[in-house]
């Protein structure tokens, strides 16, 4: 895209010196809308769960089975979308509108590319579920949504490409008001086609899935109508020529993507694998087990924005060449999500009971169990939000240094040669069952947090700040 030269913390062109009240507005500017468009999206899974749950135990289990396999392909697909940021961002700062086009058109095609390869072992699923030993009739539910939801990702992973163009300019309400349409478009489905309502067909778990697929359908309308429409965004010309190739902007979000989704797809399979080891449990804990990631989720979209508005922040920095700005801007957004982990801890730790039973129907005969089951996860979940939070955060800055490809092995190392492998150790031959499990998933978060935050500490001595040449 653009020459890099190293730098040891000095800019050629220092900025002027800003306060932390400076910093912490800028932050809130990209962040606060983030974080309502992530609670927004996260409500949209929150609400298949509860009415999942609603329909029945074995409905809501069948559908922490689906969406686990799902969040994978999404995942994967999102890693290319998060590549985008930093390079457009630094692109941004340094006023390169045809190299924020580039990055962002190459962008979606990876993204749709990457969707497409995924749509073959998705076709699979069942064999793949019945294979770690899943219950054969959760397993059939499972595999009707996911022969639906599949397709959503094609219009998902279209959306994380288009926030991150506009988190990189600053352009994040937008994001905000289009996942409240698409959240409130999925309640509606939800409604209409899980329990048949409004004259719609009872579809089941097959009728969360349609919803799923409307609502991601619906943002991504959103947000191509608003990034043709507004006059300042014009100049970018996303649209224009789009199936024209840019085999360069092309190679460089691969280059970046590949390590970020893998980094991804390293914890989020962690947490799969916990899905499936809770599954073997039997359907309480694992209905436990799902209503307990819905709700430390939940928590966790406030740190995970601010990780994303510190990739917006750091970029920006280095397009401007600002050293001090940098280092400021990345100690803000730090300090703000430790102070927001520590408050989520307080909630889980003193209204578990409250949380859990949300999710569930009054008259649900295992609700007890299921109550008692969570309420153990949840007090597991408040000790390691801080290590979760120090882990996403450090990742986002590294991401805006476009730093990728260690994080990658320090979170694989991590979550793969730690995490995982105490999880099972802890639920089985340990005999700790589910609450195992989840101190497994401590343990492994923690690894990573403890090294990728000393290596953003120590960016300058290991050479990681490069600022891009003047274009």
């Amino acid at each position: 895209m653009s020459v890099a030269h190293p730098g040891q913390g000095h800019a050629s062109r220092p900025a002027p010196s800003q306060g932390w009240a400076h910093h912490m507005r800028a932050t809130l500017k990209i962040g606060a809308p983030l974080i309502a468009a992530q609670l927004t999206q996260q409500a949209i899974q929150v609400t298949d769960t509860v009415m999942l749950g609603w329909l029945s135990a074995e409905a809501l289990a069948a559908g922490v089975l689906a969406t686990t396999l799902f969040f994978i392909g999404f995942i994967a697909g999102t890693g290319f979308a998060y590549a985008v940021m930093p390079m457009a961002a630094s692109a941004a700062g340094a006023d390169d509108v045809r190299g924020v086009r580039r990055v962002v058109r190459m962008g979606l095609w990876v993204g749709a590319l990457v969707v497409t390869v995924l749509m073959v072992p998705l076709w699979f699923a069942g064999p793949i579920l019945r294979l770690t030993g899943q219950d054969p009739e959760l397993v059939a539910l499972a595999v009707q949504y996911l022969s639906v939801a599949q397709w959503a990702l094609y219009p998902a992973v279209a959306v994380m490409v288009l926030r991150s163009y506009l988190s990189a300019l600053e352009r994040t309400q937008v994001v905000m008001w289009a996942t409240l349409a698409g959240a409130g478009l999925n309640v509606v489905l939800n409604w209409m086609f899980i329990f048949g309502n409004w004259g719609a067909p009872a579809l089941g778990i097959r009728g969360a899935a349609i919803a799923t697929l409307g609502s991601q359908t619906l943002i991504l309308l959103l947000l191509v109508a608003y990034s043709l429409s507004r006059p300042a965004l014009k100049k970018y010309e996303l649209f224009v020529r789009f199936l024209r190739p840019d085999w360069e902007a092309f190679r460089e979000v691969l280059r970046l993507g590949v390590p970020i989704s893998a980094t991804i797809l390293a914890e989020v399979g962690m947490f799969s694998v916990s899905s499936l080891l809770m599954g073997r449990l039997g359907t309480i804990p694992l209905a436990a087990h799902g209503i307990a990631l819905q709700v430390t989720s939940v928590i966790f979209m406030i740190p995970l924005s601010l990780a994303s508005a510190g990739t917006v922040r750091v970029g920006h920095a280095l397009g401007r060449h600002d050293a001090h700005g940098l280092d400021r801007g990345a100690r803000t957004v730090m300090t703000m999500s430790l102070a927001v982990a520590l408050s989520g801890a307080l909630v889980l730790w003193l209204l578990p009971e409250p949380l859990i039973r949300a999710f569930l129907d009054d008259q649900e005969p295992q609700r007890a169990a299921i109550v008692a089951t969570g309420t153990g996860l949840l007090a597991v979940a408040a000790v390691f939000q801080v290590v979760d939070t120090l882990q996403v955060i450090s990742v986002g800055l590294l991401r805006g240094l476009s730093d990728t490809r260690v994080p990658m092995w320090i979170a694989v190392a991590s979550y793969w040669g730690l995490g995982i492998p105490a999880a099972w150790a802890l639920a089985f031959p340990l005999g700790m069952g589910g609450i195992g499990v989840w101190i497994g998933l401590a343990l492994g978060l923690s690894a990573a947090a403890v090294m990728l935050t000393w290596r953003f500490a120590q960016r300058d001595r290991l050479g990681l700040v490069r600022y891009p040449a003047r274009t």
